[in-house]
């Protein structure tokens, strides 16, 4: 009598240190793989491996091919087996799965540390509500953010560069000008520095030059530095003023700034954004930084939002490294002036009649103007309406709205204030 055919399942599976990043698989046995992936050479004995979704399906290789064809802009270009992640994207890859033909039933693996057992039980996901937080709270605890002693991780970094056209690259000279210090060892170098010196060749560069920022806390020990990439190899700074600090607002990086430099690319204090972006912006040159979460509802930055000189890039950064080279949550996310077409984000903006709206979604302030959550948008609403931060970061002003005032909106309910928005207005 033949055996049994064995079950097929599909997983998506993620590293407790590489929380922007999983893998999408195939497998017929659950728990072998995921042994085999916390078994793995080379691989820190902290960093363990879990999943985040697992299912059975008819044909694990039919439905791996779709998953595959159908989110290939998200996979990194060196490791094709990598899927950024993110919270909205899980939803994306889960659901995607979910409504396959070939899906069959969704579970839930869970090694116990102990017995280093698995067992299978019911897939919970604890909502924000579950976990005693707010969206709210989240974004108010952004917004008061002091601390400049965050350091950007590698994968952040190319996780978001990754995502643009490597032509906006081509000849071109590149200005990391915000604590980007280059050691011979790379734990000593700035992710941003390190990813552009890596794929000098690859990008087409020019020419790279980073500057390093020596002020109270000196993550890199290296003292105010700067360093000149060329494809012939690079130089350090031989002579600069004396009392140079590395700053990016220092005579001598705006004097490179301005008069060399064609992309910036660097994350700056979150302390002295203000200050940075009304440098860089003016400067008139191309850029990709990364800032606080909540600036397009900030009233410093609003005025950008709303002249159109700068927008969101494509990912949230969600982790950042401490001074002692710790992880660290902090509410970041990618800002540019470079084009961005077909963005992912698009999908989680819900551009719908106003009656469409649920009700628990759409409410009237005191002063009668309308408040809308949860990415829903009126496509049929001419007055002005109060947003979040959230739609503008997923391309709310690409899709024919507008920012309509350089301040930041109150909405009052009852007499009372409530978190502050960013007014918008459809374009007639």
């Amino acid at each position: 009598m033949a055996k049994d055919k064995k079950k097929e399942y599909i997983y998506i599976v993620q590293a407790s240190l590489e929380p922007s990043k999983c893998k999408i698989g195939k497998t017929n046995d659950l728990e072998r793989r995921l042994k085999e992936y916390n078994n793995m050479t080379g691989k820190s004995k902290e960093n363990i491996y879990q999943y985040l979704f697992t299912c059975e399906v008819k044909d694990m290789a039919q439905v791996e091919n779709a998953v595959k064809e159908k989110f290939a802009a998200l996979r990194e270009e060196k490791s094709k087996e990598i899927y950024f992640y993110n919270t909205p994207l899980f939803q994306h890859y889960a659901n995607f799965i979910k409504l396959h033909k070939l899906y069959v039933r969704e579970i839930f693996i869970k090694t116990e540390d102990k017995k280093e057992m698995v067992k299978i039980v019911k897939k919970t996901t604890p909502s924000l509500e579950e976990r005693g937080i707010s969206r709210k709270e989240i974004l108010q605890k952004a917004q008061k953010i002091n601390n400049d002693e965050f350091y950007t991780r590698y994968e952040d970094v190319e996780k978001e560069l990754t995502m643009y056209n490597k032509r906006i690259w081509k000849n071109k000279v590149v200005f990391c000008n915000c604590d980007d210090a280059v050691d011979d060892n790379e734990k000593n170098t700035s992710a941003f520095s390190l990813y552009f010196i890596k794929n000098f060749n690859e990008l087409g560069l020019k020419k790279l030059i980073c500057t390093h920022y020596s002020g109270v806390v000196d993550l890199f020990n290296q003292g105010a530095k700067g360093y000149i990439f060329t494809k012939d190899g690079f130089n350090e700074f031989k002579e600069h003023p004396e009392g140079y600090t590395g700053s990016f607002d220092h005579p001598l990086s705006l004097k490179i700034l301005n008069k060399e430099t064609d992309i910036v690319c660097t994350n700056p204090p979150f302390s002295r954004a203000a200050d940075y972006w009304d440098l860089t912006i003016n400067s008139g040159k191309n850029f990709l930084i990364i800032s606080n979460i909540t600036n397009p509802i900030t009233p410093a930055f609003i005025p950008y939002f709303k002249n159109n000189k700068v927008w969101a890039g494509y990912n949230e950064v969600d982790w950042f490294l401490t001074p002692k080279k710790e992880l660290t949550r902090a509410a970041g996310h990618w800002y540019t002036n470079f084009s961005i077409k077909d963005r992912p984000k698009y999908r989680n903006l819900k551009i719908i009649p106003l009656k469409e709206i649920p009700e628990k979604y759409k409410k009237y302030d005191d002063s009668k103007i309308l408040v809308v959550d949860n990415n829903y948008i009126p496509n049929d609403y001419k007055k002005p309406f109060a947003v979040s931060a959230r739609p503008i970061l997923n391309g709310l002003l690409e899709k024919g709205y507008k920012i309509i005032q350089d301040t930041q909106y109150f909405p009052y309910e009852n007499g009372k204030k409530c978190f502050g928005r960013a007014l918008v207005q459809k374009i007639q």
